[in-house]
């Protein structure tokens, strides 16, 4: 099983200090800024992958790369680009379905897929395809409106034809990349009817899309009406799912690789599981910068709270993080400052049982990696982009490691 990481320029500045914030006036991002692959000794993912949208953009908004970046991506390829020589790391192609989702038709053309995957040097590429947001078990699937249910039948039929025309030039001009058919349905019916006619044309690598919003009962559902479907020399892919605790009926269902970028997002997005440990999560200790906190700064223009008290606050909850983690003394008064400071951005909400787990626990000191050696105490400090994108890298860690002792145990 391989576990595939979506980059979306997710790289970490080696020469920031934590202690005065501040970084080398000399540093170039995508020069000196460091992948999560280059800071551990081996990799945290089996592989990346990277979206046409995420690099050219769509009509609905422009891509994450400058002008200067997509050049040298093309004239340089993927493996040059994301430094992954003397790695095992490979690389995997697709569209990004979910940029344009709320468009009638894919925005782009299979040729302009087709050489996107050619110049960039891709490993494997995934046929363009169209996300189908709605789902109902086959036994629910009559209460769907006739109207939703045309909608979702032409987006898989445009999914379908284009799949196929992908793997007829792919294979007329001897492209070297592995391809992948996407599978998508609205129910696991229409989705083993997918695998099936993508089986039909030649396909052996198969992505399973839409998943995403769906519950692990709803994904199996899917898996086991597909498994009734699949070729034995058929291998699957799914789309944005980790779900890890499923690990052994993936791999009954014949999943061979996933992606997501869930392990980095809950560093700096969820409400209370953002630093991931070997069986458990903890939250992170929010101490946002004064100036960076939107909240805080609307509530300072309004004349609500002077600014200079909460830079004060500010300073004091990081001092008092990094005494405590130093010393294990003052974690009552630090708890009260920390609530205080909490109720100027965040309102009335009392996290101060998760910040206490989280400093009691110190579960950054049993961490091995060398972000939590590196950071200390800092790799659980919800501020700013340097701290929550460590975070996010060891959490990148924890599950690659998690992911490792699963497949030990069901070998």
């Amino acid at each position: 099983m391989k576990y595939f990481f979506p980059d979306s320029h997710d790289m970490v500045d080696p020469s920031f200090d934590f202690d005065t914030e501040e970084r080398s006036p000399s540093r170039i991002r995508h020069q000196h800024d460091l992948y999560a692959h280059e800071i551990f000794p081996k990799p945290p993912y089996d592989g990346i992958l990277l979206s046409k949208a995420i690099v050219d953009g769509t009509s609905q908004g422009a891509g994450k790369y400058t002008a200067p970046q997509r050049l040298r991506l093309f004239r340089s390829g993927i493996r040059s680009f994301f430094r992954l020589d003397g790695t095992q790391v490979e690389s995997m192609g697709d569209c990004g379905a979910f940029a344009y989702v709320r468009e009638p038709t894919p925005p782009y053309t299979v040729d302009e897929v087709l050489d996107f995957y050619e110049k960039c040097g891709f490993d494997h590429g995934v046929s363009v395809d169209h996300v189908i947001l709605g789902f109902a078990l086959d036994c629910n699937e009559r209460k769907l409106a006739s109207e939703e249910l045309t909608g979702f039948k032409a987006r898989r039929e445009i999914t379908l034809a284009l799949a196929d025309d992908f793997l007829k030039r792919h294979k007329k001009t001897r492209m070297r990349f592995t391809p992948f058919g996407v599978a998508q349905g609205w129910s696991p019916r229409s989705y083993a009817e997918s695998v099936t006619a993508l089986q039909k044309m030649g396909y052996t690598r198969i992505g399973v899309g839409g998943l995403v919003p769906l519950k692990t009962d709803e994904i199996l559902s899917v898996l086991a009406a597909i498994s009734e479907r699949r070729k034995r020399s058929t291998a699957l892919h799914l789309f944005g799912v980790t779900r890890l605790d499923s690990l052994r009926a993936f791999q009954e269902a014949g999943v061979t690789s996933f992606d997501s970028t869930s392990p980095l997002l809950h560093a700096f997005k969820h409400d209370s599981k953002n630093y991931f440990a070997t069986a458990t999560e903890y939250a992170a200790v929010r101490i946002p910068q004064v100036e960076g906190n939107a909240k805080l700064a609307m509530r300072i223009r309004a004349g609500e709270i002077k600014q200079e008290s909460a830079r004060k606050l500010e300073k004091q909850c990081l001092k008092g993080v990094v005494a405590y983690a130093k010393t294990g003394r003052g974690l009552k008064p630090l708890l009260a400052a920390l609530q205080e400071y909490n109720q100027l951005f965040d309102g009335r909400k009392d996290r101060t049982p998760m910040y206490s787990r989280t400093l009691a626990d110190a579960p950054w000191k049993r961490c091995k990696c060398p972000v939590c050696r590196s950071l200390g105490v800092h790799v659980v400090l919800f501020r700013g982009a340097e701290r929550n994108r460590r975070r996010g890298f060891h959490n990148l860690y924890v599950i690659n490691s998690r992911l490792q002792k699963r497949l030990t145990a069901s070998a």
